[in-house]
């Protein structure tokens, strides 16, 4: 009688196999995490929840108001914030936003009343980092600046784009590809908008206010690396969108096509 074979194949698959169903059970218990996140905030009422990021907002605002750095550039940094929040409360009766949406308007708010407070070109992350890494982030990234100003013009595209998306879509009714463009298209807009609003104010309140307001830092191409990374954060922002919509919509091809 010949003795039997050893499948050393299915021993090898068996060693890999406690790593992948690790892997499997953290991303199982990752998306039960978020839904119950989810199920948490749908349970709170809408008006609700938009009152709880009113408030907290305004504690934000009040936070980064004292001891700001330069009161006068807070003061013309939060000139867009009094719009964009009058806007979005005349609004909320006719067209209330998703809480999704608020809730990425509230996280933007927050990055940028990080910069009023210490004026984007001075927010000391670097410090901070130091403090948690024992390095500082800009030596491990090779930078010269002070990039907060970077991470916030991309913030915009990427946290924005998602509400102005809801309200294409449920404004202007778009579908398929406009869907995902014209959030995009809205976004650089925007941006270039800001970028030339910044020059015409640093020229009327004058060169040492104005120099706090821009944050350029002497670099001569910061309005168009300012442009291009809200511009990088939208495009990203739609791509990840349209992902997550072709993987549960079964029509999102041809819808996508249709509207070519």
């Amino acid at each position: 009688m010949s003795a039997p074979r050893l499948n050393h194949g299915s021993t090898k698959a068996d060693k890999r196999r406690p790593g992948r169903d690790g892997s499997r059970q953290r991303l199982v218990l990752a998306r039960k995490r978020v839904n119950a996140l989810v199920l948490a905030l749908r349970a709170i009422p809408r008006r609700r929840y938009a009152a709880i990021l009113a408030v907290l907002l305004g504690l934000v605002i009040l936070r980064s108001f004292i001891g700001a750095q330069v009161v006068g550039t807070w003061f013309l940094e939060n000139a867009p914030v009094a719009a964009g929040v009058t806007f979005l409360g005349f609004s909320y009766r006719r067209m209330p936003l998703s809480r999704i949406s608020y809730s990425l308007i509230f996280l933007f708010y927050c990055l940028h009343e990080t910069g009023a407070h210490w004026t984007y070109a001075k927010v000391p992350y670097d410090e901070w980092w130091h403090e948690l890494f024992g390095v500082t982030l800009n030596s491990e990234l090779g930078f010269t600046r002070n990039h907060f100003d970077r991470l916030v013009h991309f913030s915009y595209g990427f946290l924005i784009a998602y509400p102005i998306r809801e309200v294409f879509l449920r404004v202007a009714n778009v579908r398929g590809f406009w869907g995902y463009f014209l959030p995009l298209d809205f976004t650089m807009s925007t941006s270039m908008f800001y970028e030339v609003l910044e020059w015409i104010t640093a020229e009327v309140v004058g060169s040492t206010a104005g120099n706090d307001y821009l944050g350029s830092q002497g670099d001569v191409w910061d309005s168009q690396k300012d442009m291009a990374m809200a511009s990088l954060g939208a495009l990203l922002a739609m791509t990840i969108i349209a992902l997550i919509t072709w993987h549960y919509k079964r029509d999102f091809a041809r819808e996508f096509v249709e509207s070519l």
